[in-house]
């Protein structure tokens, strides 16, 4: 495994090209449970650029930041809370962190090792290492750090979970890559209104100093990225609802075949919640998905290798885009926390025993399920108790599902071409965590950052049934 030690080279602030319009944001129903959670950290890889000198690179990268920040100004502001204990996010232009690194022994391929875990090189790759988001009332609600390599170089961003959700993060990481790539008006600008069905009066009141995160994060854990092509996945997807027509044959109004709509993955997958009818005679919320299909394998085949007992009940929580699932709908690049959790539970045994089909199907009708009257219920049950998101496995028998697939993360040139991989950094792992992230191929090709206690690691790699749906990453 490479070595990890980086050099520092320079930091700096970087604030916004102009002043900002906006004064206050108020956190949402929403935002407000992520600020125990740590900062969200995400980065991309890339080989180096053949036309410009590092130098030019980070002047460019500095320049393009300022730009961005001008049409993200939250981004560039701080947390506070007023004297009703609402925490706002105050739009003063304070600015970000931009982190100049060095870690020349590295190479790209070096650091992208086949059928190994990922290396803990890239967790020194990002700023604010362990930082609950609470914080965001005294430090940057983000940090950009550019770490050169031998070869190549990686841009990791850490932004404050509760100022953004992936849908966010994403969209400014691209605004970003844009303006840095040559654009002088950017593709699509945030939407930062709040009349939106999360904003409350309720009030969280949190203890001196603020929470701590909801999770220990000492213990030992592997991390290792599975690759998944199109072909395996629409394997899955075929024996999931091989299961779906069998249990539903006998009521013609919801299924009498296979749907031929195109993959529908990830959280956004789930657009397709409202009741569709395709012309063949069935809904097309009838069938299993692609991305469910996929979590309920890994969900069998994690039980199985943490070898619980068959009566305990096994969880398996799936973060979902709420932007479009309530009326009216909400802009689909509304700017912050748009998100609720979706748990499934199942005893250990009964999910190991049925089949894929059985697992899948529980899956697929909470996620079809999640429509406006139970995301307005989620609103109205959070302003009765006001609580933390509790991120963790603390029963040894969760699995938690971040990020997605459908994020545009390879979208994100900066003028040298495409990312050669997407990485994450520390933040928020614990036993159980998964993140979803698309193939660098594209073209529904999927790759899941599973992080797992190392017995269960080691099971999960001996595993046949997952394993024989995993193909090696072309670098």
């Amino acid at each position: 495994m490479p070595s990890s030690s980086i050099i520092l080279v320079s930091k700096c602030v970087v604030v916004p090209e102009q002043n900002s319009m906006i004064e206050t944001l108020k956190l949402s129903v929403s935002d407000i449970p992520m600020l125990s959670c740590q900062y969200i950290q995400k980065g991309v890889l890339f080989f180096n650029s053949p036309t410009q000198s590092i130098n030019d690179l980070i002047n460019s990268l500095k320049q393009s930041l300022s730009v961005a920040l001008l049409h993200f100004p939250a981004l560039a502001g701080r947390l506070i809370t007023d004297d009703d204990g609402h925490v706002h996010i105050h739009c003063n232009d304070a600015g970000v962190d931009f982190i100049h690194a060095k870690a020349k022994h590295l190479a790209v391929r070096g650091i992208l090792p086949l059928d190994r875990d990922v290396p803990d090189c890239f967790k020194e790759f990002f700023a604010f290492d362990r930082t609950v988001s609470y914080s965001g009332h005294f430090k940057p609600l983000l940090a950009v750090q550019v770490t050169e390599l031998s070869d190549g170089v990686f841009i990791g961003c850490t932004v404050n979970h509760a100022v953004t959700d992936g849908t966010s993060f994403w969209h400014f990481f691209n605004t970003f890559a844009e303006i840095c790539k040559g654009a002088k008006k950017i593709t699509i600008s945030p939407d930062f209104s709040r009349d939106t069905v999360f904003n409350s009066s309720a009030v969280l009141r949190f203890p001196e100093g603020g929470p701590k995160a909801t999770f220990s994060g000492e213990e030992p854990l592997r991390e290792r990225i599975f690759h998944f092509s199109r072909e395996a996945i629409q394997k899955l997807k075929l024996r999931a609802n091989n299961y779906s027509v069998l249990t539903t044959k006998t009521t013609p109004s919801n299924c009498n075949g296979f749907s031929d709509s195109s993959e529908i993955l990830g959280k956004q997958l789930n657009d397709s919640w409202k009741t569709v009818n395709n012309g063949y005679g069935f809904n097309r919320t009838a069938e299993i998905s692609s991305f469910q299909s996929l979590c309920a394998q890994l969900w069998r085949s994690v039980t199985r290798a943490r070898k619980i007992e068959e009566s305990k009940t096994t969880t398996f929580r799936m973060a979902v885009n709420c932007r479009h699932r309530v009326e009216p709908k909400m802009d689909s690049h509304y700017f912050g926390n748009a998100i609720q959790s979706i748990p499934t539970y199942a005893p250990a045994g009964e999910l190991i025993s049925r089949d894929l089909g059985w697992c899948a199907d529980l899956l697929h009708k909470n996620v079809v399920a999640h429509d406006n009257a139970k995301v307005r219920f989620g609103v109205e049950d959070w302003e009765r108790e006001p609580r933390l998101f509790p991120l963790g496995n603390p029963d040894g028998a969760s699995i938690t599902m971040g990020s997605s697939p459908r994020f545009p993360m390879y979208n994100n040139d900066f003028g040298w071409g495409r990312p050669v991989a997407v990485r994450s950094g520390k933040a928020n792992k614990f036993d159980g965590k998964i993140s979803a992230f698309p193939g660098r191929e594209g073209n529904g090709t999927v790759d899941l950052e599973v992080v797992l206690a190392p017995e269960t690691m080691a099971g999960l790699e001996k595993d046949s049934e997952f394993m024989e749906y995993v193909s090696e990453i072309v670098v």
